[in-house]
């Protein structure tokens, strides 16, 4: 039957990588067009008719060096039903002030208008910088937190969260980092077209739901450098010792601070209080060892500081959110598959039948 289809804009910042952009434009394309094809028929109507917007018309070049062409400008007045925001790179304070303004009033612009916004990975900082997340939830790239509690503090994260419906009527709506675009999309097929479509587009093109979230993905030291000079000596040692038995006790008497001095410094220059980021440093390591290496999952627990099994396994679940050997099996490099021979042996060379 005829439908009109949703009118879908995709912002563009020259801060944005390329993947995401495309894959967000193929992907709402294809819902409605491609199903039937693939099955000899001929292509549907589509549902959405997504487009590349920018500040101005014309080319942008990315952070990545890749050049595009924009469908339009910010300023063609076009109606809006859904805006998705893709990632943006960003280091720092500096780097969100240098988001072009125009386009984040934009963003906010039709917002107000009625439109649902989505935003994917750091696109979630954009919100942010529009003023669209203040007293709100939301997630973004793990690598993300910390810069986005700092420059943001009046937005609640929760970065071990895949995606998070915010705002009245929940028209905002995050993803976490990188390939999570994937799963908003289809949430967003479900959500605006039916749950039958998205099921749809995922097997035409082999997505898959991050149902376990992204904390398995996430480092869980990323972002603890710091300038206090005594914290950073003790972060050096704790990555040679953190297997020992009592390292908190001894982290302690290195320091030549008071426990509560001690604690305090360094959850101000990490984010961690010392157990807690000893216990960070165990488990990255556990997962490397997983990773890695056939090492028993008794025998890494131990090589990491907890004689404690169990323990280990229901800390390891807790700050990754899946079992150790679940998490083998996730992240372990599968082996390379086996190119089947062309070559005759020597024995049909000679004439002798093969076995």
């Amino acid at each position: 039957m005829d439908r009109n289809p949703l009118r879908v804009a995709v912002p563009v910042f020259g801060e944005c990588d390329a993947s995401i952009i495309y894959g967000v434009f193929d992907t709402l394309w294809a819902a409605g067009r491609l199903w039937n094809q693939l099955h000899g028929g001929a292509q549907g109507a589509p549902f959405f008719e997504p487009r590349l917007v920018g500040a101005a018309a014309g080319q942008i070049e990315l952070v990545n060096g890749v050049t595009i062409v924009l469908h339009a400008g910010i300023d063609d007045n076009a109606s809006t039903d859904i805006v998705f925001v893709p990632n943006v790179l960003v280091d720092g304070a500096e780097s969100l002030a240098r988001l072009d303004p125009k386009l984040l009033l934009w963003i906010r612009a039709k917002y107000n208008d009625g439109a649902h916004i989505y935003a994917a990975c750091g696109g979630s900082l954009v919100l942010a910088a529009a003023g669209l997340l203040d007293e709100l939830d939301t997630t973004t790239h793990w690598a993300y937190e910390r810069l986005f509690r700092t420059a943001f503090p009046r937005v609640r994260v929760h970065a071990d969260r895949l995606l998070v419906p915010t705002g009245p009527g929940h028209r905002i709506v995050c993803c976490g980092g990188a390939s999570s675009w994937q799963d908003l999309c289809l949430m967003l097929i479900a959500r605006h077209v039916g749950p039958d479509e998205a099921i749809r587009v995922a097997k035409i093109f082999l997505y898959q739901w991050h149902q376990e979230g992204q904390s398995a993905y996430a480092s869980l030291l990323c972002g603890v450098r710091n300038d206090d000079r005594v914290i950073d000596r003790l972060q050096s040692w704790i990555a040679d010792n953190y297997h020992r038995r009592d390292v908190v006790f001894e982290l302690t008497a290195l320091s030549n601070l008071p426990k509560r001095t001690l604690d305090r410094r360094f959850r101000r220059a990490t984010g961690y209080a010392p157990l807690a980021y000893v216990q960070a440093m165990r488990i990255e390591e556990a997962k490397q060892m997983l990773e890695t290496s056939d090492a028993s999952i008794e025998s890494i627990a131990v090589d990491v500081g907890y004689e404690d099994v169990p323990h280990f396994r229901r800390l390891f679940q807790r700050l990754t959110g899946m079992r150790p050997s679940d998490y083998r099996k996730k992240f372990r490099v599968p082996p390379m598959p086996e190119i089947p021979s062309t070559r005759r042996t020597s024995s049909a060379r000679r004439g002798t039948p093969p076995e």
